[in-house]
């Protein structure tokens, strides 16, 4: 075969399939199945002129968006596995998940190209909008324990975001779905882990450590979904982290454009592991 013909030669399945249709029906394309063109007039900069690093902003943040909708998306399918025992599938979509996290944190290398200056430029025009209203990140957030009820007045009553907040409070978290998982493999786990109160966040047990060191010890596969759950949890926190000292090196210790504290808030939310139990048995290993 030609190099050129071999070069292209991937993209001709992928070209007949989106060039293919019903006869006199308009053929599919790129541009069309993607939505290219509304994806392209959403990104909109309110200040004048505009200015150059809006864009950069308003791109940004839109991604985060994006990425938060798939990761949610992987997150229920994680969860959907353990409830059915198939740790292979939470295995590779907890991989899936973590090179995502991987993605968040270098766009975080993106965004501190802007400098303070230019981010001044235009900060007066978020006026009240801020991360804190992101409510794919408190459905996230929500989905992996971190529940608090009144993390939902940042979204009105009767919003799409306060709607799936409201029945994620009743769902079963991660961790969960995990416990349940490892009862199903014999694990004794006591009832009152197992059938707690879904609106409160997971407690620390010294129960489900005695286990978790057990599993470490006797099944090395479920070993390997611990730590992939270790990964997902240190994930977070390292993208916590750099968000932190993003907003500290761009607005310093000015207040959030939300009403928030800004970093110091940013900080407290730093070393608040999603899963304790599994850091607390290192030291028995």
């Amino acid at each position: 075969m030609p190099r050129r013909a071999l070069a292209t030669s991937w993209w001709l399945p992928y070209h007949r399939l989106m060039s293919a249709g019903d006869s006199g029906s308009k053929a599919l394309t790129y541009t069309d199945y993607l939505k290219i063109d509304q994806l392209l007039e959403l990104q909109r900069p309110l200040s004048e002129g505009p200015e150059h690093d809006e864009t950069l902003f308003i791109i940004i943040h839109q991604v985060y968006e994006l990425w938060f909708k798939q990761v949610i998306h992987e997150m229920g399918l994680v969860q959907r596995s353990l409830e059915r025992g198939d740790e292979a599938a939470v295995l590779s979509t907890l991989k899936r998940v973590l090179t995502i996290l991987k993605t968040l944190v270098g766009q975080v290398d993106i965004l501190e190209t802007m400098t303070p200056m230019s981010f001044a430029s235009f900060r007066s025009r978020l006026e009240s909008a801020s991360g804190f209203q992101s409510a794919q990140f408190r459905e996230l957030e929500f989905m992996l324990g971190k529940k608090h009820a009144k993390k939902m007045a940042d979204h009105p009553e009767g919003s799409r975001g306060r709607e799936r907040l409201e029945a994620l409070l009743d769902q079963p978290t991660l961790w969960d779905s995990f416990l349940r998982f490892l009862a199903g493999k014999g694990y004794g786990l006591p009832d009152e882990v197992l059938e707690r109160d879904f609106r409160e966040p997971p407690e620390p047990s010294e129960a489900v450590q005695k286990v978790l060191v057990e599993v470490y010890r006797d099944d090395h596969i479920l070993e390997m979904l611990c730590e992939r759950l270790v990964d997902l949890d240190e994930g977070l926190q390292e993208w916590r982290y750099r968000h932190v000292k993003m907003v500290e090196r761009t607005i310093g210790q000015k207040p959030g454009t939300g009403g928030s504290a800004g970093a110091t808030y940013l900080r407290s939310t730093l070393h608040r592991p999603l899963f304790p139990d599994l850091w607390a048995i290192r030291t028995e290993l």
